[in-house]
């Protein structure tokens, strides 16, 4: 079912043809009108194999995609899709369901949004991955600013200010990671797999002791970060805004 975008379309307008996957009616009608009247065009989807037929028929820009779905639910239509394709998925979430944030993450989701939502949230969101998605491949960024912290990866060199900050090996593992994924939910285990290694799956509060000590050699305010911010019972997000 593929709809083109209308009149009424406003001084801001984006591009590009969304699928909404979501087995409610009047999410997908909010949803809908949000996105024509910002000039993007929808295709919708109630189950998760109509949206898969969609996504390999008409090859969206973006999905925004519910958890929740009455045949295969959202993490394994991530998953499929991921065989083939990096097209940017939003996965609209449960409040409060931690457990379910990190396996949509953890199955190629590039960000989600808990319901209730409000809209402007979840267009920003969506602007957001689809610029990841267009930018330069990590690999061929050496270096990555935001605010007054400078993070050289080519040289190892951490600048806040005009102030080289020296980090030990795992603080810095840990700021690697973190930048080379910027504006992106990080989840305590893709962190604790590539930073510490296999064998400590566990060690969250090992994560939260290093996070800690991140933010005090690099955040102006440790107790209100700015760049190094929290995701509750999911992860950390490295924000460059």
């Amino acid at each position: 079912m593929t709809a083109t975008a209308t009149g009424g379309v406003d001084a801001h307008a984006e591009s590009g043809r969304i699928l909404v996957v979501d087995d409610e009616p009047q999410i997908r009608r909010a949803l809908r009108l949000a996105l024509r009247t910002r000039g993007y065009s929808v295709l919708e989807a109630a189950t998760g194999e109509e949206a898969l037929d969609l996504a390999a028929a008409e090859l969206p820009d973006a999905l925004i995609l519910d958890l929740g779905l009455p045949d295969l639910d959202g993490v394994e239509v991530c998953q499929r899709l991921r065989e083939w394709t990096r097209v940017p998925v939003v996965m609209l979430t449960v409040v409060d369901d931690d457990e379910a944030k990190v396996r949509a993450l953890d199955a190629g989701a590039d960000d989600y949004i808990t319901k209730p939502f409000s809209i402007p949230e979840l267009l920003a969101r969506l602007r957001a991955v689809r610029r990841r998605a267009e930018a330069p491949a990590p690999d061929g960024e050496s270096t990555v600013v935001a605010g007054d912290l400078r993070v050289d990866l080519a040289r190892r060199v951490v600048t806040r200010g005009s102030l080289e900050v020296h980090l030990t090996p795992t603080e810095y593992g840990l700021l690697r990671h973190l930048v080379r994924h910027p504006n992106r939910v990080i989840t305590h285990g893709q962190l604790l797999q590539e930073v510490l290694g296999t064998g400590y799956g566990d060690a969250t509060g090992a994560l939260r002791v290093y996070m800690a000590a991140l933010r005090k050699k690099l955040e102006a305010d440790p107790g209100e970060p700015r760049h190094f911010v929290t995701e509750p019972g999911v992860g950390y997000r490295f924000r460059t805004e």
